[in-house]
């Protein structure tokens, strides 16, 4: 996860919104398209998944995109999707041919981890007791998040899962 050109101790509440926003299109754009990966390599369990992730990551980003039009009506974004990469968003290296559900699930739980930790690290560097507020907030939720991915993932059958591996061919000489 990384973020540019961002001054976290200047932040003011639009832009703090703004950022949420972002990083929640960002997360539901990976998981679409990890959901397009999984339904090209016939992995429909998988790609229910991401695609319950997708819709959950729209869902929190319309929520924070009528917070910030009821407080800031249309004014422009001054915090631009180039200021950050990957704050939410699962690695594009976790997509994985036979994916399973369980793994599908470990890579969201990662994902929300991840912005936990984001949040926690930036706390500090937040000046604005409105942004500061709303940070907490949404550090919080990632952990509902986080709850909520064990919950899923509590309720998939013992065992081993399928390793992709035992489905490779062996290299052959040419």
């Amino acid at each position: 996860m990384t973020t540019q050109g961002i001054d976290f101790s200047k932040l003011s509440l639009q832009d703090a919104l703004d950022l949420a926003i972002l990083i929640e299109e960002q997360a539901q754009e990976r998981y679409e398209e990890f959901t397009q990966q999984m339904e090209l390599h016939h992995t429909p369990d998988a790609a229910t998944f991401f695609r319950h992730m997708a819709q959950n990551e729209a869902k929190h980003g319309a929520e924070l995109s009528k917070r910030r039009t009821r407080l800031f009506a249309d004014a422009p974004r001054r915090v631009k999707a180039s200021m950050l990469w990957d704050v939410e968003a699962p690695e594009y290296d976790e997509a994985r041919a036979l994916m399973t559900p369980r793994q599908a699930m470990q890579t969201a739980l990662r994902s929300e981890e991840k912005a936990h930790a984001f949040f926690v690290a930036v706390l500090p560097q937040i000046a604005d007791p409105d942004v500061k507020a709303l940070f907490e907030e949404l550090r919080d939720e990632e952990v509902e998040h986080q709850d909520l991915v064990k919950t899923e993932l509590a309720k998939l059958p013992p065992g081993p899962d399928v390793n992709p591996d035992d489905y490779a061919d062996e290299p052959v000489g040419q």
